[in-house]
């Protein structure tokens, strides 16, 4: 019998600056698997050679710099225009989802996890079972982000609007948790990932 057949596939998702790779590190250290898929699709950028072939293609030499991706180049390019993130998108999404589909299989867990920031707006949430959703104020997010990566106040805004509103997205998750430094985040994890053993 494959066990993997009864797992279930949960996705988990947020805004930038919501907090969702800690909730993610929270579901590490109850020993659920997690498919990071944000950190897949940077590794997949810079050594898959059917991506890099393209994305020189698409967006010339200047998006390697000594042979590394240039991430502030390509990020400054692609959030300007949201064209151009689409096109970044249907380049690296597809094998990303490849990727992930053969990572689910081999995993031996009553459940597992897939984080990722969109979810929705990549169509990453066909087969999953459900979708936990990371709400966080906005003026928290920002506040974050830009002490994370250095960036402006209108950097971190430009970013936020090229994902669906939260608004949007949390109406489509099947659960939700609140991370706002007022709820205490582990309590709201541990609920869930007892409802989720017992489904």
């Amino acid at each position: 019998m494959n066990f993997g057949f009864f797992m279930l596939k949960i996705g988990l998702t947020g805004g930038i600056g919501s907090g969702k790779s800690t909730v993610a590190h929270i579901f590490k250290v109850l020993g659920i698997p997690v498919f990071d898929a944000d950190s897949v699709a940077k590794d997949l950028m810079e050594n898959n050679p059917q991506i890099r072939q393209n994305l020189v293609q698409h967006f010339g030499s200047l998006v390697f710099e000594k042979g590394h991706l240039n991430k502030k180049w390509l990020a400054n390019r692609v959030f300007k225009d949201p064209h151009e993130l689409n096109i970044l998108n249907a380049i690296v999404h597809p094998i990303t989802l490849q990727v992930a589909e053969d990572w689910f299989l081999q995993q031996k867990a009553p459940y597992t996890i897939k984080e990722a920031a969109l979810i929705f707006e990549a169509g990453a949430g066909a087969g999953l079972d459900y979708v936990v959703g990371v709400f966080a104020p906005q003026h928290i997010r920002i506040q974050r982000v830009m002490k994370r990566d250095g960036l402006s106040r209108e950097e971190v805004l430009e970013r936020i609007d090229r994902q669906v509103a939260d608004s949007i997205k949390m109406k489509l998750c099947d659960f939700i948790i609140v991370n706002d430094e007022q709820q205490l985040l582990v309590q709201q994890v541990l609920e869930l990932h007892q409802k989720f053993i017992e489904l």
